[in-house]
């Protein structure tokens, strides 16, 4: 019996055929599969096939670029949307250390600066997740782009969770357990930026994939961009340890190094109570570990929009607005 090829084949023979045959998918390839795989035109076996085939070789910038433009073109964006300054992911969770960036983009959006928040949650034990911190400082996740619209309206900030952005791609990342390795849409979300903010941070856990997201943000020409090495695979600055930010401005990529901000090492948080970040916020505790990585943090991303010069000046200036913050904004666990 002849059985007609299916049309998402040819992407996964491109993937996987050997050494010297198989290759990377083009921009507009990476594009028109993914399209595929959103719009739920495959089989799950051509997904695990193609998913795994990527990760072995890893993903290209190319492929990212590709993978972003066909999700934006799938997400139901809300029309007259609110102006977005700052794009920022977390889709890593944090075992170290409690997610202090959070408190670094809750201080940009007191600032002025509309801070768009998006992540996953769940898909790896032992990790605390921004999805289900946010109450202890009085917030709560949105449930879809019209509500983060709105919320950002009046707060300048929220936070939505893939699995309510994009469900198909929230799929793909829960199948983790099931392949045993995470898949190139842990990159992709990062890079997805749905709002086309000028500015956005990406936080990354293998350094290897650094240059990945600044040549992706290049193709997609995002204006202005930083990847660190974040602790945890988050947008967070270890103040412990120097930090490659490198960058992307108006179509050039640079990096520079940030020295430690300590002598010495801090010992893990064996505690990993979430309701100190609302206790750090007002006041209530102090925790010089903490306070250093979000001033650290901020630091690094009002340089990166241009609000300051040079590092010891962005320091200085993240220092000034972590002091005066208003410290009975954020409330008790709601």
């Amino acid at each position: 019996m002849f059985y007609q090829e299916h049309p998402f084949a040819q992407f996964i023979r491109i993937l996987g055929k050997g050494r010297k045959g198989s290759r990377g998918l083009t921009l507009d390839e990476a594009k028109t599969a993914f399209g595929m795989i959103l719009n739920n035109e495959i089989t799950p076996e051509q997904l695990g096939a193609f998913l795994m085939l990527m990760r072995v070789k890893e993903e290209t910038p190319e492929e990212v670029a590709g993978a972003v433009l066909a999700v934006r073109g799938y997400l139901p964006i809300p029309e007259n949307v609110v102006k977005v300054d700052l794009d920022w992911s977390s889709y890593a969770g944090k075992k170290r250390q409690l997610p202090w960036f959070i408190l670094t983009t809750l201080i940009l959006a007191e600032s002025g600066v509309t801070v768009f928040m998006h992540g996953a949650s769940g898909h790896t034990n032992n990790r605390v997740y921004t999805k289900y911190i946010l109450n202890n400082l009085g917030l709560e996740p949105c449930t879809s782009l019209q509500q983060a619209c709105e919320q950002m309206k009046t707060r300048r900030f929220a936070y939505l969770d893939i699995e309510h952005m994009c469900p198909r791609l929230h799929h793909i990342i829960e199948l983790r357990p099931f392949l045993g390795l995470r898949s190139p849409v842990h990159t992709i979300a990062r890079m997805i930026n749905p709002f086309h903010a000028p500015y956005a941070m990406q936080g990354i856990f293998h350094p290897g994939y650094q240059p990945t997201h600044q040549q992706a943000a290049m193709l997609l020409n995002q204006p202005h961009l930083a990847v660190i090495k974040g602790d945890g695979g988050e947008i967070e600055r270890n103040p412990d340890v120097e930090c490659l930010v490198q960058s992307v401005h108006n179509g050039e990529m640079s990096d520079e190094i940030w020295p430690p901000m300590f002598k010495r090492r801090h010992v893990k948080d064996e505690e990993m109570n979430p309701q100190r970040l609302g206790q750090l916020w007002r006041g209530e505790i102090e925790d010089e570990y903490a306070s250093a990585a979000v001033i650290g943090t901020l630091a690094i991303t009002l340089k990166m929009m241009g609000k300051a010069a040079t590092q010891q000046d962005a320091e200085i200036l993240a220092t000034q607005m972590w002091n005066s913050r208003a410290k009975d904004k954020y409330g008790a666990a709601a």
